[in-house]
């Protein structure tokens, strides 16, 4: 790989780990904000929803302005909304103007998840595009790894609040080397067509294309499992299991080591054996390790190194699953690149937040509604895959030339 390649991939990589750092990061921190500014659990987790929400849901708007106005501006401006909002949420006196200042946090983050997958797609297509997207996901992924470890340390150091302090810093970083190492990918000429009049066409279109609902679908709710596991797991691993803010950082960041060490073989396994056959298998192992977690916790184990043993293997397979989905979603809409990367992550998020909504409701301190939930949305991805791929098709693909 050129030295080109990964400089750019880093780029990305930083630009779409600004808003899950801002998630993963203060993860260890809910149960103290929840005493600190004496808010009940529900209210805590509100404060995680709400930058779901608008980090999903703004990609719906800035995705069509990175193809009118390119690719760099609107990042400039979302990273600039995201440190404002982190100002204001280090500043926050009350949980309701934590909230607030988390939904404008996510709504600047919004472009970090949008604009780079655009990008991906301006420069290449095909296994190509599959490799530079999981190093993008590599450099990604260092989120989940390093941001909780990160936290708990800020936060026993500092408190909670020096959390978002960090981030703002990170958003900071991130400008500094979108305006040094990455150039425009969207020419001037190729946004002469653009406008939002052809944005909701091209939404329209979209939500036509049944290919592409079923891959945003599969990649969603895949997501959304994890999503459902970032709402409880800091409540459950440290209030039902005992561990400290450091153990239960540790504990989460070795799920992310599965992710991204499988997500480093889609390159490889796509050249092999295609992308789509690469996601029926992800997907069908990620439903079969899910179920027998539920029917092993389900039947009264209530073990942490059970959990943690299935939970690492199957967040692997989910590593494969959603760098092949993206780039296949996205393969045939590349004179939209900016509007399909944004329903995409809208409805990703959507997903992911409806999950998280609904097991906040079963929620009750013990980890079986988390599992069950974790294991609805691998069953429902598992479906849909075969549903969109078919089967029967995924058994005889060939390679991709």
């Amino acid at each position: 790989m050129s030295p080109k390649f990964l400089r750019i991939a880093v780029v990305l990589g930083l630009l779409s780990a600004i808003g899950p750092f801002a998630i993963d990061m203060y993860l260890p921190a809910l149960p103290s904000i929840g005493q600190d500014l004496h808010a009940g659990t529900a209210a805590v987790q509100m404060s995680l929803l709400i930058f779901f929400l608008s980090m999903g849901f703004g990609q719906i708007v800035v995705g069509p302005i990175s193809d009118m106005v390119g690719r760099k501006a609107p990042l400039y401006a979302g990273l600039a909304l995201f440190m404002v909002g982190g100002v204001g949420s280090a500043m926050a006196p009350t949980i309701e103007w934590l909230i607030a200042f988390r939904f404008l946090q996510g709504l600047g983050a919004s472009a970090g998840m949008a604009v780079p997958r655009a990008i991906v797609r301006d420069l290449h297509t095909g296994n190509e595009a599959a490799k530079l997207m999981s190093l993008l996901m590599l450099v990604f992924s260092v989120s989940p790894i390093l941001a909780p470890l990160t936290g708990s340390q800020i936060i026993e150091s500092f408190g909670w609040r020096a959390v978002f302090w960090t981030v703002t810093g990170a958003a900071a970083l991130a400008t500094i080397l979108l305006a040094t190492s990455l150039k425009e990918t969207r020419p001037v000429e190729e946004r002469a067509g653009s406008s939002f009049g052809t944005a909701l066409a091209g939404y329209r279109y979209l939500m036509g294309d049944r290919n592409f609902l079923g891959l945003v679908a599969i990649a969603g709710f895949g997501i959304a499992s994890f999503f459902v596991y970032l709402s409880s797991s800091s409540f459950i691993l440290i209030d039902h299991y005992g561990l400290s803010p450091s153990v239960y950082s540790v504990f989460f960041s070795i799920n992310a080591v599965a992710f991204i060490g499988m997500s480093q073989l889609t390159g490889m396994l796509a050249d092999r054996f295609g992308l789509k056959r690469v996601v029926w298998v992800a997907v069908t192992g990620y439903a079969t390790v899910m179920v027998a977690l539920f029917a092993i916790m389900a039947s009264g184990v209530d073990r942490l190194d059970v959990m943690a043993a299935l939970l690492f293997v199957g967040y692997g397979f989910l590593g494969l699953v959603i760098p092949t989905t993206s780039v296949l979603a996205m393969e045939e809409h590349g004179e939209i690149a900016g509007t399909a990367s944004a329903l995409m992550g809208t409805l990703h998020f959507a997903i992911g937040a409806l999950a998280m909504g609904v097991a906040g409701i079963f929620f009750d301190g013990t980890p079986l509604p988390m599992v069950a939930g974790i294991t609805l949305c691998a069953v429902i991805s598992f479906t849909l895959a075969k549903l969109t791929l078919g089967r029967a098709r995924e058994a005889v693909e060939a390679p991709a030339e």
